[in-house]
């Protein structure tokens, strides 16, 4: 379970994890990332985050994307909380595949 401290600090960098992915997807019409879940180790070092993109067909050619930009996504993100965190996380990215899991489900149940 994580403490009070981890998870204002995994609130804190979901909005801006979220700030920046709007900022970056503007330049990307009809594409849509949001940062469903982040999770930050106990020393706050890494940070894990699960993103959930849209249309899901491109979720795996907009992983590749980010993860190839972590750097610069990382340096953004610690020009926005250099005040409030010491050390930047490093960040790894995930899909968060339980829209279509649910739109399964939700097929399955219909049939």
């Amino acid at each position: 379970m994580q403490e009070t401290r981890q998870a204002r600090i995994c609130r804190m960098l979901q909005k801006e994890l979220a700030a920046i992915f709007q900022a970056q997807t503007r330049m990307m019409p009809g594409v849509l990332v949001s940062v469903t879940r982040v999770r930050i180790s106990p020393d706050l070092s890494i940070c894990t985050a699960n993103l959930s993109v849209f249309p899901s067909e491109r979720g795996e050619e907009i992983l590749k994307n980010i993860q190839a930009s972590e750097k610069q996504i990382r340096y953004e993100l610690g020009t926005r909380v250099r005040n409030q965190m010491r050390i930047i996380p490093e960040l790894r990215f995930f899909i968060d595949d339980s829209l279509d899991y649910l739109e399964k489900i939700d097929e399955l149940l219909k049939k």
